[in-house]
């Protein structure tokens, strides 16, 4: 059972305690946080040393008189469905708590063929610092360690939004209740009678899809189902890669009677491969997706689909990320949020009892 974590009601230390443990004064501590010129040097090592000793968190600085209160949102790009999902999640919850929303699309990405150097990693997170941000939330496949290591030393307050591979100890994150998304998928299909079920997965290292396989292979165990090792396919998060991994179920000596597919777009590329062979949905094959996106609903059959709560997830990640702004950590560092199945037209029972 996955506990959703809740804000811990410590406050981080105060400036005053910084400086105490420092033996100076509290403007004199001020000043080494705020970055001021007129501080001894030995001065301002023991009042850096007690900041990192306490771990204070520094927050940025910038003019309220001047400038609106700002959160930054990194996402991996801007051109698909899931990031504008999150934005607009984003958006709103920023709106509710008097914030404004800076979009980037991924850190200072190198051009083609170009190598990613340490200095350009920490391009974003300079100007971050420069337009003193609230914070940061990050819908990215993965930080690197230059970049974790540049957002501690700054002490940015940051949390991850469904984190493609497992974070550091310590850092925060919110996601969608995965397993139990692939098992919810699995058990519509085996009650209409499925047996030969598919999965079309992600990269067999991404937490998110790793979790929904786990979570379709327990419900055919449950269901007492025998797993086909042959029936799991794994693709990227893509529709052309699904569509490659499709055929390859097509052309099984016994190929399935439904395919669960990890993402929407995976399950289109299913239907690109089904319609390639002259075969319909879900007539001679059913078809379960994962996300719940507009494309979902646009499709020919409608997609039966896992929904996750976008709009939720990035509520609670800007709530989480105000509170560690504010000291405090949570009791957990993985907040997951429930899933629901979405039925619509592209699934049914198997042809002829097949």
């Amino acid at each position: 059972m996955v506990r959703t974590a809740s804000a811990s009601t410590s406050a981080g230390p105060t400036l005053a305690v910084v400086a105490r443990e420092a033996g100076v004064s509290v403007p004199t501590a001020s000043k080494v946080v705020n970055g001021r010129e007129d501080v001894a040097p030995e001065t301002r090592r023991r009042v850096t040393e007690a900041l990192d000793r306490l771990g204070y968190v520094r927050r940025p600085r910038f003019d309220t008189a001047r400038a609106p209160r700002l959160v930054d949102l990194v996402v991996h790009s801007l051109d698909s469905s899931w990031s504008g999902a999150v934005l607009r999640g984003v958006e709103e919850a920023a709106y509710d708590a008097g914030l404004e929303v800076v979009v980037s699309a991924a850190l200072d990405r190198p051009g083609p063929g170009a190598p990613r150097s340490p200095r350009a990693e920490r391009g974003w997170l300079d100007r971050f610092v420069a337009r003193g941000s609230e914070g940061a939330l990050f819908n990215l496949a993965r930080l690197t360690p230059v970049q974790y290591a540049a957002l501690a030393q700054h002490r940015v307050p940051f949390v991850l939004i469904d984190p493609a591979v497992e974070p550091p100890p310590g850092v925060v994150s919110v996601g969608s209740a995965n397993w139990q998304g692939g098992v919810t998928a699995t058990e519509h299909l085996l009650r209409l009678g499925h047996e030969r079920i598919a999965v079309v997965a992600g990269p067999r290292r991404e937490l998110c899809g790793g979790a929904r396989v786990a979570g379709y292979r327990s419900a055919l165990t449950s269901a007492g189902v025998r797993h086909r090792p042959e029936y799991v396919r794994h693709a990227g998060f893509d529709r052309a890669a699904a569509r490659r991994r499709t055929r390859d179920l097509l052309d099984l000596p016994v190929p399935p009677t439904a395919v669960f597919a990890c993402s929407d777009a995976m399950a289109l590329g299913v239907y690109e491969a089904l319609a390639e062979r002259g075969l319909t949905v879900p007539d001679d094959m059913s078809v379960v997706g994962f996300d719940d996106l507009p494309e979902a609903r646009w499709a020919a059959p409608a997609l039966t689909t896992v929904r996750q709560p976008f709009s939720d997830m990035a509520a609670t990640a800007l709530r989480l990320l105000l509170r560690l702004r504010d000291g405090h950590r949570p009791e957990s560092t993985r907040t997951e949020l429930s899933t629901r199945l979405v039925e619509r037209a592209s699934t049914a029972p198997p042809r002829d009892g097949r």
